[in-house]
């Protein structure tokens, strides 16, 4: 499927300073274009592990991956609603099944869980983070079969497309599976958001940017640009403790601005740092700035002149 040509200028795409939405495709900004209010994703943990931690191909998760892996701040539907229907009111809900492998399940028990998230009246849509390589094909279908009568997206965390980097990081799939998904998902006419991490050890400016090309050019509607973040409890603390995968916000700001730079603009950007807890984070000792952080990138886009898409 070829991309259409989506360059407009900044006129044309200008909604409000407000987030530098005039500057970026964020996912908040879309999602309230689609819904009409404000959205708001609550974290679900829906009780998954992953074969990377229960043997099935390894132990102990990704070199990155915390005791946590992405539940640190998930919990269940009705006390995040509580937490946030004072501040807005009006918002609408998407129920996202977060922590771990949220498709590494038999379809039956998928079935249960996404439908049940779905069957509350307050919810929307659905996200489910997932690997590809825990994609068959009767979780292929149900997936499709939920696209029919429900807005979703599935992320799938391919990291890096470079395979030496993968090896090391103990992703355990090769770039030809996350391809193979992709064709799949696309085919079936799902949206996919691919997670991509920034500062992997031993990976160059330009090897970071090639994977965010090699997933736009595989049509995935979104991206996520997660900051290497070494955390307590993850492998990567333990092997190597020293290493700090950027040395300031000035220079991960000018990396992220660059990359914004060869994103088209109608992919839409989910995340564009990380913000792991502070009780748990070793390196970076500043990413958990996140408002410094954002407000960082949409100033320097300023200064350049420049958007998301501006050199596709």
């Amino acid at each position: 499927m070829e991309r259409k040509d989506t360059k407009k200028t900044l006129e044309d795409i200008r909604l409000t300073d407000q987030g530098g939405a005039d500057r970026v495709n964020n996912i908040s900004i879309w999602l309230k274009r689609k819904f009409g209010r404000k959205m708001i994703k609550l974290s679900i943990d829906g009780g998954f592990t992953c074969p990377n931690r229960d043997g099935s191909k390894a132990t102990g998760g990704c070199l990155f991956c915390g005791e946590g892996a992405g539940s640190d701040f998930a919990s269940d539907i009705d006390s995040q609603i509580a937490l946030y229907q004072t501040k807005w009111p009006d918002a609408g809900y998407i129920a996202y099944f977060q922590n771990h492998t949220n498709t590494y399940a038999p379809a039956g028990e998928l079935r249960e869980k996404f439908y049940a998230a779905l069957s509350d009246p307050r919810i929307e849509g659905i996200a489910i983070a997932t690997r590809p390589d825990c994609l068959p094909d009767d979780v292929l279908d149900l997936l499709e079969e939920i696209n029919r009568d429900h807005f979703i997206w599935v992320e799938l965390g391919l990291q890096t497309m470079h395979e030496k980097t993968a090896e090391m990081i103990n992703r355990c799939y090769p770039l030809s599976v996350y391809d193979s998904a992709m064709d799949e998902l696309t085919r079936r006419g799902i949206k996919v958001v691919t997670h991509l991490i920034l500062g992997l050890p031993g990976e160059t400016e330009d090897d970071m940017k090639a994977s965010v090309l090699h997933a736009v050019q595989k049509n995935t509607w979104g991206v996520k640009l997660h900051m290497l973040n070494v955390v307590k409890g993850a492998r990567m603390a333990e092997e190597m403790p020293d290493y700090v995968p950027f040395d300031s916000i000035e220079e991960y700001v000018g990396l992220v601005c660059d990359i914004l730079e060869i994103i088209p603009w109608d992919v839409t950007i989910h995340r564009l740092t990380a913000d792991s807890p502070r009780k748990i984070l070793i390196a970076p000792s500043w990413s958990y700035m996140k408002r410094t952080i954002l407000n960082g990138i949409h100033a320097e886009l300023r200064r350049r002149g420049t958007r998301q898409g501006s050199k596709a």
